[in-house]
């Protein structure tokens, strides 16, 4: 019996795993849009509730109350504050759509950023979706959580993201996960590499209102992940600094790519690493 039911959740999983990519390979209009299906797919309000996992996801919700950070007591010395009032203030799609706002930056190594993320439980992105599938079916195989569903490509400086991040309970992966992406700047800071993040928070599916078709629904409360973020890798005792920086212009309110309202107290979370 024991054997039994181990086949048959390992069997559901992979057919899970299977169904919720198969969209993505089959109605994808490009390798830009992970999430993005084409219109004649037969979606519905009803339908995105069920994707959604419940009655009121997929039409939007906000997450878990964003966690309380200890705030470092340093001030940011002039460079690095100089700096970071240049940065642009969103990234882009590659239809130069203004989308998510960028709300957080690191300072530390290629090398020392990859080991902390991946101490703070965070999990780099698939990059294709035939890579993806292959991965959810290995998972399944070894009796394993797929956690690195794709990301879509968004722009900053110009170019695609270095790293897309992301953390989810297995079950909720499809619908719900935390994410951020990664740009390296132009500049660095005492000699050290500083990456420029882009984080929100999935919590369902909805109509993209600009295309109508499918995409992930985003908390529209940002700040929440931005300190998640921080907290995580503050959980994980690898921040030396931590404090919340406001730039000239703040972003407080906009649209990302897909034409999902969102606010923002305008505040950049400010990480540098031990």
């Amino acid at each position: 019996m024991l054997v039994f039911r181990q086949r048959t959740v390992v069997g559901l999983s992979l057919s899970s795993a299977v169904f919720w990519l198969l969209p993505s390979l089959v109605w994808a209009q490009s390798q830009d849009s992970t999430y993005t299906t084409s219109t004649s797919a037969p979606w519905t309000d009803t339908s995105l509730d069920l994707l959604s996992g419940s009655g009121e996801a997929g039409l939007g919700e906000t997450g878990a109350p964003a966690p309380v950070l200890k705030l470092s007591t340093a001030t940011l010395d002039h460079k690095l504050r100089k700096d970071i009032d240049r940065l642009p203030r969103r990234v882009n799609d590659r239809f130069q759509n203004l989308g998510d706002m960028v709300n957080f930056v690191i300072v530390g190594s290629q090398k020392s950023v990859q080991a902390d993320l991946d101490a703070a439980n965070w999990h780099v992105a698939d990059v294709t979706k035939k890579k993806a599938v292959l991965d959810a079916v290995l998972s399944t195989y070894e009796d394993k959580d797929y956690l690195q569903m794709p990301m879509s490509t968004l722009y900053l400086f110009g170019r695609p993201q270095d790293f897309g991040y992301e953390m989810a309970e297995p079950i909720a992966m499809v619908a719900s996960r935390h994410h951020f992406r990664l740009w390296k700047a132009p500049f660095t800071w005492k000699g050290q590499e500083v990456w420029v993040g882009a984080g929100t928070h999935d919590v369902g599916f909805a109509k993209d209102k600009r295309s109508g078709s499918i995409t992930h629904k985003i908390d529209p409360l940002v700040d929440g992940e931005r300190d998640n973020i921080g907290s995580s890798l503050q959980n994980a005792d690898k921040v030396k600094i931590v404090t919340y920086y406001l730039p000239p212009n703040p972003m407080r309110s906009a649209k990302n790519a897909t034409g999902d309202e969102y606010q923002s107290d305008g505040r950049l979370l400010v990480i540098i690493l031990r």
